[in-house]
């Protein structure tokens, strides 16, 4: 017999988010990993508050939340309270009650501030690597590193002359503006919008932009990302940032580094040859002389690494899907905190996979 489409509202409920969530939901485990990184870095969240005043919104859970954002690719933190606000999933992670407040989007947006300041985001990325179940996965020998561009919240027109001249864009909300036949170069003009943000044009025939250039270092093993840098963009930032990355990873063991044909260059050969890193970079032989020679290629594990190294564009891939292919933030430490953030969601959703395979 068919059903009545009636509504009932009851006057009390008994049922919680953890009821409602299912026992192999993915997050389950994610979520056991969030915890244990969290409770590690509890006595770093306490010296970023006061011991006085109103109850600030929780780090752990703030963290949550941004976690939930890059996860579901969820555009705003105006959506992302909205979410909150009647998805049971959403409050079941974070850790909020079904009769729990969602906080005011200025007042999250404003604790968010709080926890850049204390760079928790590289710490959190630090602390889940750590941890013994996870550190087991990881190859201390063998890694690849690679750069993007990370598109400003800018818009052309807003890159004007730093002495103030320039023909401004017509009138409107988004007025028309000439650029042909006019010089521009960053030594001379700047974005309006975020100064920060650098014109960067990827390629030949590639039209230029307003962007950010991040930096990934990935083990080869399990291929994930183990540290980032988010650097201007500049010609040379890939090598520095590799560079950086490189002298960062603890030990002075011999180790390995797969890269590809931009980082194909004297002085980057050279520089991972000082640091006793074995350069698996492929060689860019188109009108020029490769940096690479016989005494690299000449190893079976030259081919392995140029194999592995293309998986980092599936990091990259994924962490632009999560909504940094033109971010929503504004100067070098918000979108660098961000990106960070949002490696850092990228090894949770493939960590369940891996440590129940191990």
């Amino acid at each position: 017999m068919r059903g009545l489409d009636e509504r009932s509202e009851g006057l009390f409920s008994y049922v919680s988010c953890e009821a409602r969530v299912p026992a192999n939901h993915p997050l389950r485990a994610i979520r056991a990993i969030v915890d244990e990184a969290l409770e590690v870095m509890s006595p770093a969240f306490e010296g970023l508050y006061s011991k006085i005043g109103r109850p600030s919104i929780p780090p752990e859970k703030l963290l949550r939340a941004l976690l939930l954002q890059a996860f579901y690719s969820v555009r705003s933190e105006r959506q992302l309270m909205e979410q909150l606000d009647y998805n049971l999933l959403f409050r079941w992670f974070v850790g909020l009650s079904m009769d729990a407040p969602v906080w005011d989007v200025t007042v999250f947006t404003k604790n968010r501030e709080r926890l850049l300041a204390g760079d928790v985001a590289a710490k959190f990325l630090a602390t889940v690597l750590g941890q013994p179940k996870v550190k087991t996965l990881l190859s201390d020998e063998h890694f690849s590193v690679d750069g993007t561009l990370i598109e400003a919240w800018a818009s052309v027109k807003s890159f004007r002359p730093k002495d103030g001249g320039g023909e401004p864009p017509g009138p409107g909300r988004n007025g028309d503006r000439d650029f042909h036949g006019e010089r521009r170069s960053n030594e001379t003009h700047a974005s309006t919008s975020d100064p920060e943000a650098r014109l960067y044009r990827k390629g030949n025939g590639q039209p230029a932009k307003l962007a950010f250039m991040g930096h990934a270092l990935m083990e080869n093993r399990h291929a994930l990302v183990v540290n980032v840098r988010l650097t201007a963009a500049t010609g040379l930032a890939e090598r520095e940032a590799a560079v950086s990355m490189i002298e960062a990873i603890p030990g002075r063991h011999r180790i390995t580094v797969g890269a590809d044909k931009a980082y194909d260059t004297k002085d980057f050969v050279a520089d991972m040859r000082d640091l006793g890193v074995a350069p698996h970079v492929a060689r860019n032989t188109s009108n020029r002389r490769s940096a690479i020679d016989g005494r690299t290629t000449r190893h079976p594990g030259y081919a392995v690494s140029l194999r592995v190294r293309k998986r980092i564009e599936e990091v990259f891939g994924w962490i632009k899907g999560a909504g940094l292919r033109k971010t929503r933030h504004r100067g070098a430490a918000r979108v660098g905190w961000m990106f960070t953030l949002t490696a850092a969601a990228y090894n949770l959703i493939r960590l369940p996979k891996l440590l129940a395979a191990a």
